[in-house]
């Protein structure tokens, strides 16, 4: 079950050769358009494709581009009967313009603002109503409006007592209400912000570490650090370095929900967490040199387990083995 702020990834991809005769910006020759499912779509996605049933829940305006999101979702092979209408509110968009494989500029349609109460209550029932089966819940926020206090305490105290899985790819916003879930999984800075320490060494993201575990009352908290890899909290004082799968680097978006997804659908197939989170590692691994928000597959990732990720430069490629 994905829970989260759904978007809708549209891309214009062309060349520049020329320089705007109106204002001094390039002018991009569009070739080519398409779209892919981002935030919480994206999250699922990956869930998808990797082979697990994915159940998405979240909203979508009541425009041409919300119907569009479902059918994406659809033949995505999302479950998206969780999909809220809310006609107050546009279908979130993020349209990128890409030139010679850079990104020249982004355009956002949104809300951020909250969702009301009535949506709320469309979910919390909806959520209720299809708990069976379910084996993880991933919490996508992107401070869109989806997650909500009311949602978070009321969900989550919901999932633990039964028991499921609960992980949090989160925002600042919210940081302090993401309590007693299973895992947590913030990039660096979001981390020292929210812990009100910067990370600068070792020694102070052992302390923000185990720090967040304690108090946020979280089974475990895996901060993501870029090029030094990721790193894995849990109580008792245990933590895990996990180094980045050398790999060269041509788009990060989207990075996140590979990581959070691999991690959760590894953890429902029986994988311990330590072990999840080097599989994730070496999935995000794998689509940050891909171009545009990617997801992972069973079949890329099979084919890294056997043959590796080439390292930048010298070396053999990285292989993983799960011990």
């Amino acid at each position: 079950m994905v829970l989260g702020d759904i978007m809708l990834d549209c891309y214009f991809w062309g060349e520049v050769s020329r320089i705007s005769p109106e204002a001094p910006v390039p002018v991009v020759n569009v070739k080519e358009q398409n779209y892919t499912l981002g935030g919480a779509g994206n999250v699922a996605k990956n869930l998808a494709d990797i082979g697990a049933r994915p159940l998405i829940i979240g909203t979508r305006g009541d425009d041409d581009n919300g119907k569009y999101l479902v059918k994406h979702l659809k033949s995505s092979g999302i479950d998206a009967r969780g999909v809220v209408v809310d006609a107050d509110r546009p279908t979130t968009q993020k349209t990128r313009i890409v030139a010679h494989s850079q990104q020249v500029v982004r355009a956002d349609f949104e809300s951020t603002d909250e969702i009301s109460e009535e949506v709320q209550e469309k979910i919390v029932k909806f959520i209720k109503r299809n708990i069976k089966d379910v084996s993880g819940l991933i919490i996508s926020d992107y401070g869109k409006g989806v997650i909500s206090y009311r949602l978070l305490t009321e969900i989550i105290d919901y999932m633990n007592e039964r028991g499921i899985f609960i992980a949090v790819d989160p925002k600042d916003v919210h940081f302090m209400n993401y309590r007693r879930v299973s895992i947590i999984t913030p990039n660096h800075h979001e981390a020292g912000y929210a812990y009100h320490k910067k990370i600068t060494d070792e020694e102070s993201l052992k302390q923000v570490g185990f720090g967040l575990v304690d108090l946020l009352e979280a089974r475990s908290v895996l901060i993501t650090r870029g090029e030094k890899g990721m790193t894995l909290f849990e109580p008792d004082e245990k933590f895990t370095h996990i180094p980045t799968e050398a790999q060269e680097v041509f788009d990060v978006t989207g990075a996140g929900d590979t990581v959070i997804a691999t991690l959760v659908a590894a953890v429902a197939a029986g994988a311990k967490l330590h072990q999840a989170a080097r599989l994730a590692n070496f999935a995000a691994g794998i689509v940050v040199g891909e171009i545009g928000t990617s997801t992972i597959t069973r079949e890329k990732i099979a084919d890294a387990l056997e043959n590796g990720i080439k390292t930048k430069g010298p070396g053999a490629p990285t292989k993983l083995k799960l011990t």
